[in-house]
């Protein structure tokens, strides 16, 4: 028996789980998009007659206007999330990797804490915060920077949503980063600064680039589900901010309309592999340069 006979018994559950959780839902999600919406149970001509099968949905997704405005929202909205959360969680992982190891557990569970809670759960204390009488305006107005009568409206803006969705998915971020960054050898930069290295340069020519699997597997953690994001969007935003995870719930949900829906899902995806490959791409460089 050869290794690789050896290896399929342990690589089977994978694959199974795989094939029977995302192929196959994959599969029927591609075939109900190729079908029209019929008034009947289910909500969608039969998928096995072929010749009744067209890319009328595409066409017409790709001709509204609304789709394209909620596809631009929701890569903008997933790609600044993206960043942000890089920009605040590399920090954050930097500083628990370089505790004692007491420390980091301690952290470990403060950046933890939050998934024990639902998502819900803490949308909904983000608009107590961010609502014209909530804590934040409450505080601005007790430090006289705006005018209590007249306070600002945070709740429901492009701003609102960018901060609910930094707020839940900063955890994503933090933990590939400090699972990266607390397996450097630090002192390979300890070693520059003792050649005359400046922290920075030391930092740059060797803890970033050894961090950079830490890097795009947060980023991918972190747009790829932004993409998709329902809840926050529609409490924070309303009911009129327009992202593909709520066009998705009112297609399926409120119009029934089931082969449209997704056949937005389909594109949604095709539309995630481009920038999953272009990673996987720039990691492959990252290695083979390191």
């Amino acid at each position: 028996m050869n290794v690789r006979s050896k290896a399929f018994p342990s690589v089977a559950p994978p694959y199974a789980w795989l094939l029977a959780f995302f192929l196959v839902p994959l599969v029927v999600a591609l075939a109900i998009s190729l079908t029209h919406a019929v008034d009947g149970v289910p909500p969608y001509s039969n998928p096995l007659d072929w010749r009744a099968l067209n890319l009328d949905n595409y066409r017409s997704i790709l001709s509204d206007d609304l789709y394209a405005v909620a596809l631009w929202n929701s890569l903008r909205i997933a790609a600044t999330t993206s960043l942000l959360c890089l920009a605040l969680g590399y920090p954050m992982a930097y500083a628990m990797a370089l505790e004692p190891p007491r420390r980091r557990r301690l952290l470990l569970m403060a950046i933890i804490l939050p998934f024990f809670t639902s998502s819900l759960i803490r949308t909904f204390a983000m608009i107590n915060l961010l609502k014209e009488t909530g804590l934040i305006n409450q505080a601005l107005a007790w430090l006289g920077l705006i005018d209590p009568a007249h306070p600002p409206s945070i709740l429901y803006t492009d701003a609102a949503v960018q901060i609910g969705m930094v707020y839940n998915y900063l955890p994503f971020m933090v933990l590939p980063l400090y699972a990266n960054l607390v397996k450097i050898d630090w002192s390979l930069s300890e070693a520059a600064r003792d050649l005359g290295a400046p922290p920075w340069r030391a930092f740059a020519r060797i803890v970033l680039p050894l961090s950079w699997p830490g890097i795009l597997s947060g980023l991918l953690l972190v747009f790829i589900p932004a993409c998709g994001e329902y809840v926050v969007p529609t409490l924070l935003g309303g009911q009129n901010y327009v992202m593909l995870g709520a066009q998705l719930a009112n297609e399926f949900f409120q119009n029934r309309d089931w082969p449209t829906a997704s056949a937005v899902a389909i594109m949604l995806l095709a539309l995630l592999v481009a920038p999953l490959l272009l990673l996987q791409w720039l990691a492959r460089r990252m290695e083979a340069a390191t």
